[in-house]
């Protein structure tokens, strides 16, 4: 059952006096559910309560940790069909997506519960003590991750459940040891109260302090302004736009003690298809780019919404049949008519720039709220000098560069601001020869692919999504994975401690058997 209102702990209030409702985009109407902004007062409840948990929840151990997040699961589970009825009656999304989307979200609270269990993430060092080291002795040092305090996680449109109330930020943040206070998106309020009262109940289960999690709705940016500036949050987790990533930064930058945000924010995903490749494959590139493209109405964040190839029979052939594959595919619903007005406008920027053309585009007709996929190209001089060219188009469109060589390809991507992804199209022998390009689409990206698509992003320990800015706010680290709690903690080191009165994790005994580096040896042994 929907209620409007905020989790503030484990209690639901409303005693905001701005209320509002979701949209269904597939139906074209307002949702009948109302609700309640979350007021000021509800706002310091639910950090106040944080900063209280947070003083209980750092000491819990990994078991338990692992046994609220397992909870968690269990609960989103047992909501059954009806949470994923939710998710499509606020995304436009198919039942499809949001099966597949829910087995991400349980997928990832699942990964970190396994990794709090095996203990090893820590990152535990020991140097032991040396007394009779000359000229002075050595100390004994040890040092492990601690987690910073409470988080605020914002949630993102376009993956109500993979990246919002209990997604990748909030399972990681909960994970270190962290409180979370999510903001929910005003896009799928429902979904996430759903969501939230699953990890409510899971909280109260496992014994977990009131106050490990809150969950709040606001329709503006009164809300979200509001908790980044709060002196109690540590941290903020985003996925979103540059524009709105940029002004939580810049918040969080501005406050008397500044607070890191890991923000996730704008990416065109360069992908370079070189002449080999396009000459043996491009039928099979050309239906594989118009699937990527479309896919899930262009709304991803690894969209390949730039591709870039050097003139020739081989080129012109991939771009007719990538426009005659274009044309075949059924328009998908987007996200909000907001969504598609914002797509439609920055298509409609990109067309009216001198010397771009459109190549191909769905001539069907389509229902409201849905997104017209289109094709787009330019040569690589024009793309150079405009700016405005490599701008992000949140849907389902991508721009084709026609360069004159290899020489002008290298400057493009030598020009690019850093991205999610970046792809090379090509056959093994070719890579040899563009050694100079896979140098440069290193230092630009995240994530290097190699005869693939950049759509549909692996939850392992060894996927890395971020990038250089403005891809995310900090390419030093993931959104996706374990490595992603590495966010929510700092390291801290303990000189000459006793060592029953260590944590655990840097006893001598090792009782909790991890992985530790002990005098610069990786080893699970007890220090004698």
């Amino acid at each position: 059952m929907i209620t409007g209102k905020n989790y503030v702990g484990n209690t639901l209030k409303a005693a905001g006096n701005r209320t509002f409702k979701t949209f269904n985009p597939q139906l074209n109407t307002e949702n009948p559910w109302v609700f309640t902004e979350a007021s000021q007062e509800e706002i310091e409840e639910a950090v106040t309560l944080a900063h209280q948990a947070f003083g209980i929840y750092k000491n819990c151990s990994g078991l338990e940790k692992a046994d609220f997040l397992n909870a968690i699961v269990d609960e989103i589970l047992a909501l059954g069909d009806d949470l994923l009825v939710q998710y499509c009656s606020e995304s436009g999304f198919p039942m499809g997506r949001a099966e597949g989307e829910r087995g991400r979200m349980v997928g990832q609270l699942r990964s970190f519960a396994q990794m709090l269990t095996e203990g090893s993430w820590v990152q535990a060092a020991i140097d032991t003590a040396v007394t009779d080291r000359v000229p002075a002795p050595k100390e004994d040092l040890r040092k492990m991750m601690v987690p910073l305090g409470p988080v605020v996680v914002f949630g993102s449109s376009n993956f109500p459940f993979a990246f919002s109330t209990a997604g990748g930020d909030t399972a990681s943040a909960l994970a270190a040891g962290c409180p979370v206070i999510v903001k929910s998106h005003s896009m799928h309020v429902g979904t996430g109260e759903m969501v939230a009262s699953a990890v409510i109940k899971a909280a109260q289960k496992t014994n977990m302090p009131e106050g490990v999690f809150s969950n709040l709705v606001g329709g503006g940016t009164t809300l979200g302004a509001s908790l980044v500036k709060h002196p109690l949050v540590k941290a903020v987790g985003f996925t979103g736009s540059i524009r709105a990533g940029r002004a939580l930064f810049d918040l969080a930058s501005q406050r008397p003690e500044p607070i890191p945000v890991f923000a996730e924010m704008g990416s065109i995903n360069p992908v370079v298809f070189l002449p080999e490749a396009l000459a043996v494959n491009s039928q099979k590139w050309a239906a594989a780019y118009a699937g990527s493209i479309t896919l899930g109405a262009g709304q991803f964040c690894t969209n390949p919404g730039l591709l870039i190839g050097i003139k020739g029979a081989e080129l012109d052939k991939f771009l007719e049949e990538l426009g005659q594959a274009i044309e075949k595919i059924e328009p998908s619903c987007m996200l909000h008519p907001s969504m598609k007005a914002g797509f439609e406008e920055g298509t409609e920027t990109m067309l009216s720039q001198t010397g771009v053309s459109k190549i191909a585009a769905y001539k069907g007709d389509t229902a409201p709220n849905y997104g017209v996929q289109q094709i787009l190209t330019v040569d690589g001089k024009t793309f150079l000098e405009n700016k405005t060219l490599s701008h992000e188009v949140f849907g389902p469109v991508s721009i084709l560069v026609q360069c004159n060589d290899e020489e002008q390809l290298l400057k493009i991507v030598n020009q690019l601001e850093g991205q999610l992804t970046g792809t090379i199209i090509g056959e093994p022998n070719e890579l040899k020869e563009y050694d100079k390009l896979i140098k440069a689409m290193q230092n630009k990206v995240g994530r290097l692919i190699f005869n693939g698509v950049p759509t549909g992003v692996e939850v392992c320990p060894s996927m890395i999504h971020g990038g250089p800015y403005p891809a995310s706010s900090d390419s030093r680290f993931t959104a996706v994975g374990i490595h992603a709690v590495y966010r929510w903690v700092r390291p801290f080191s303990f000189q000459n401690w006793p060592n029953e009165l260590l944590p655990p994790e840097l006893q001598n005994e090792n009782p909790l058997q991890i992985l530790r580096t002990v005098n610069n040896i990786q080893t699970k042994s007890q220090i004698s």
